[in-house]
């Protein structure tokens, strides 16, 4: 999920450490103007129907599927909004992973963003005329489930069944599972001193592939009736969505260490029929997959994280047959696809580099409506995505065509 090069880690770092000091309520003084100087927030999703969410935890093992699910569904007053960080082991697992003092580093995280809440309402019933497609989301480093909150409930409300895996292969800040009734927790694993990157990263995309087409499993068995158990007993009534998943039309998604699950997933699995990388970072893959995708892929690109060593790797998929397109968003950062980017007020998302140069709704929404546009043209949809086709060509004022980095061909 975060850049490399580890300015947010550095940053936090320093607001830990003046959080020691007698300057602390000063400090934390000036987040609280930062993160309050507008009206912060996920944006909600923009498409005609309500969205719901729950969680599926299958099994008593970290070998299970864990996952967020994301849902047309029926208004109800009684249906709350849930934490967009689910608890505190969660803010543990960020500071771990930014290599910070987890009791303080977890006030600062509560006090920035402990009071947001997912834009969609927690086990609401599920609504909706006609088959959903689906869409299975892949995290980045360091992240979890929840914090692409608005990319998926803007998804569902458009008419997809969204699952956001949360994968057990150490590179989500924490995870958990069930052994018995205790719960086990899954923290980033972060590399060794003097340790080679690519193993591990290698073999954990690998895993997370593996995750997603066992969410997708999961949501077969769901789909045709299969009583299944899910070992976080949810008020959510499984049985609702008993034919309701159009399971020709898959897609599978990520960002970041997400979007080379997204390549890897596709390669493992042909019932994914497309696949939409955001921002993807290429480097955990072995070269020899590339010729073995088969299916449609569009990279969506931000304007500051990119260089010319993963944008060939992309261009390593090009094809003259498959459809592979890649656009670039203006004024853009690495973080402008989770939902840091929304909840953090102008300076502090700047120097965090969580937000960049464009308004943040304005970036997940050309991201949104390019992806959606992508989804109908490869999954055959009858919807009205298709007046947003030019963007998937770049063509918008905020809109690169291909990349704004400089490739030599020689490299590719």
């Amino acid at each position: 999920m975060f850049s490399h090069g580890g300015f947010v880690p550095l940053l936090i770092k320093r607001i830990h450490e003046w959080a020691k000091t007698d300057q602390r309520r000063y400090t934390l003084g000036f987040f609280a103007m930062g993160n309050t100087c507008s009206n912060l927030g996920i944006p909600p999703a923009k498409g005609p129907h309500p969205v719901g969410c729950t969680d599926f935890m299958m099994d008593h093992t970290e070998k299970g599927s864990f996952f967020r699910l994301y849902y047309p569904c029926q208004e109800s007053e009684k249906a709350e909004k849930p934490d967009w960080v689910p608890c505190r082991e969660y803010f543990n697992g960020l500071a771990d992973f930014m290599k910070i003092n987890r009791s303080l580093s977890e006030r600062i995280f509560n006090y920035l963003f402990g009071s947001f809440k997912i834009p969609a309402y927690m086990d609401a019933p599920f609504r909706c005329n006609g088959k959903c497609p689906v869409v299975i989301f892949s995290h980045g480093l360091g992240a979890f489930r929840t914090l692409y909150s608005a990319i998926c409930a803007e998804l569902a409300s458009q008419g997809f069944i969204v699952a956001s895996v949360e994968h057990r292969d150490q590179s989500a800040s924490a995870t958990y599972y069930f052994r018995e009734k205790t719960e086990e927790w899954i923290y980033y694993r972060a590399l060794q001193h003097g340790e080679s990157e690519f193993p591990l990263r290698n073999k954990q995309v690998k895993q997370r592939a593996d995750e997603c087409i066992l969410a997708l499993d999961k949501l077969a068995e769901i789909n045709s009736g299969t009583p299944m158990q899910n070992v976080l007993q949810t008020q959510f009534d499984w049985t609702t969505l008993e034919n309701s998943m159009d399971m020709c039309r898959i897609a599978v998604m990520g960002h970041s260490f997400g979007g080379a699950t997204v390549i890897e997933a596709l390669c493992k699995e042909v019932k994914f029929k497309c696949g939409i990388a955001l921002d993807a970072w290429m480097h955990p893959l072995d070269d020899e997959i590339f010729p073995r995708v088969k299916q449609p892929i569009f990279f969506i690109n931000s304007e500051k994280f990119q260089w010319a060593g993963n944008i060939s790797r992309m261009k390593k998929l090009d094809s003259a047959v498959i459809q592979r397109k890649m656009i670039t968003i203006r004024g853009t950062v690495h973080q402008s696809f989770p939902d840091f980017t929304f909840l953090t007020g102008n300076w502090i998302g700047k120097l965090m580099k969580l937000k960049g140069e464009i308004d943040p709704e304005l970036a997940i929404d050309l991201s949104n409506k390019a992806s959606l546009a992508f989804l109908q043209r490869h999954l055959g949809l009858e919807r009205n995505f298709n007046q947003w086709d030019p963007l998937i060509d770049g063509e918008d004022t905020n809109l690169i065509q291909g990349t704004n980095v400089t490739v030599l061909q020689s490299a590719i």
